[in-house]
């Protein structure tokens, strides 16, 4: 014999009802000699904000906005990574620059002439920053003198998926170093200025 179940109770979805989107919590404070991983976004616990190519700076700008992020990744139609695009990418003279090159209005900027393509992307492989720390990542992205860092994972036939991002200003924030500004050098000396004291 088949059991009949009761039903639950329904109602209408209210007009602007969201949907829960998942966060990470990271610990609010951490020392340059605490675990790397505490200062990673970690994409298998948050939904990395994504662009299309084709999309408009414009457009780009306001999801940065919209979701409270500085960097975007860039996503061809196949949805494998064709480049990151940054605020400062956006908001700094990158823009200008491709005006003056290529002639037309700020309208007709794409987030495929702003961003800093695939084949020059430097990433960090997770196995290593699972065992590195703070003051490690610190270092590393004073180095390549990018504001933020990709973190790969590499599956045994060689293909990488991006697993994790890591964000000078987050870490900053996190080593309780005030951010006036998303400039790298900036953020970058305010570090050291917390390094020196011996944090």
């Amino acid at each position: 014999m088949i059991r009949e179940f009761d039903t639950l109770p329904t109602s209408r979805l209210k007009t602007g009802s969201t949907c829960m989107r998942p966060v990470q919590i990271l610990p609010k404070n951490v020392k340059l000699s605490d675990p790397a991983l505490s200062v990673m976004t970690d994409l298998s616990k948050v939904s990395v904000v994504v662009v299309r190519p084709h999309a408009s700076m414009d457009i780009a700008n306001s999801k940065m906005i919209r979701y409270g992020v500085r960097m975007l990744l860039v996503l061809d139609s196949n949805d494998n990574v064709a480049g990151l695009l940054t605020a400062s990418d956006v908001l700094g003279e990158k823009p200008m620059r491709f005006l003056q090159n290529m002639g037309g209005t700020h309208a007709d900027i794409m987030v495929r002439d702003l961003m800093t393509p695939q084949r020059e992307l430097e990433v960090m492989n997770i196995e290593d920053v699972k065992n590195a720390e703070v003051g490690q990542i610190v270092a590393t992205l004073k180095k390549s003198g990018r504001q933020h860092g990709l973190v790969v994972a590499e599956s045994e036939d060689g293909k990488q998926a991006v697993c994790g991002i890591l964000s000078i200003t987050q870490i900053a924030r996190q080593l309780g170093t005030p951010v006036q500004s998303y400039e790298l050098a900036q953020t970058l000396a305010d570090i050291e200025a917390v390094v020196s004291r011996g944090k």
